[in-house]
């Protein structure tokens, strides 16, 4: 039976005791992978993504209505169902979103405009640190990679934004139907950037999805949730994790 180079582990710890002399040292940091919504860019508002959908003024009340709406929609066992395997092709993605728009009568007849503006580059906003984050890790010759659960090409937006030229690899969930944490996301792009597990840094803002990419070999940096958009993103954490 053929080991994984990672230690088997029961609740307390490594089944097998692993002698000090082969313990490795800290290895150097070659190359990072960035999961793209809520690490290095934020949709804009739902208010001014509702507002833009129906073309027309909304007032704050009714805008409080639609936002309770949609907050409702997340438990609604329709819209619970369509987000499993959500990211695994482009269908699912598509199918999952809209019925979650469709769950508010009011917004039903726009859910599929809605949709359109996912996948529309000028509704991505950068984190306001991530341009000058991704310029230091280029410069000081870090391969960077995105490895992403969605369900469209994501290089129309970073190219938008001046962006796209820092990457050397895109992992689009979609394009091999699976989602993360599945270690073949990870393991694919790493064969793409030339690099081992083991010297690589997948930064996210999903626990389970993108803190899985340590079951891989990699290490793992975990951002908080609840940025805005356009705000600062405590990128500068992941330049010192890979120590530039």
């Amino acid at each position: 039976m053929t080991r994984s180079p990672l230690p088997v582990c029961g609740p307390e710890g490594p089944l097998r005791a692993t002698p000090s002399a082969r313990v490795p040292s800290p290895v150097t940091v070659r190359a990072v992978l960035f999961d793209f919504g809520g690490t290095l860019f934020q949709m804009g508002t739902y208010a001014d993504r509702i507002r833009a959908a129906l073309r027309r003024p909304v007032g704050e009340r009714e805008m409080d209505e639609l936002l309770t709406g949609l907050e409702r929609g997340l438990a609604d066992p329709d819209v619970v169902e369509a987000q499993r395997g959500r990211d695994v092709s482009s269908r699912a993605h598509r199918h999952a979103f809209t019925t979650w728009y469709a769950s508010v009568r009011e917004l039903a007849p726009y859910a599929d405009a809605l949709y359109a503006q996912l996948q529309a580059p000028e509704h991505w906003v950068p984190y306001a640190d991530t341009g000058a984050a991704l310029a230091r890790l280029t410069d000081e010759g870090i391969a960077l990679g995105v490895v992403s659960d969605v369900g469209w090409d994501l290089r129309a937006t970073f190219a938008h934004h001046g962006l796209d030229r820092h990457f050397s690899s895109w992992v689009h969930s979609y394009e091999h139907d699976t989602e993360k944490p599945d270690p073949v996301l990870f393991s694919y792009a790493c064969r793409e950037l030339g690099v081992e597990p083991a010297q690589t840094l997948m930064v996210g803002d999903h626990p389970a999805k993108d803190g899985g990419a340590a079951g891989a070999g990699l290490r793992a940096y975990v951002l908080p949730a609840g940025a805005a958009p356009g705000a600062h993103r405590g990128l500068d954490a992941v330049l010192r994790l890979a120590g530039v």
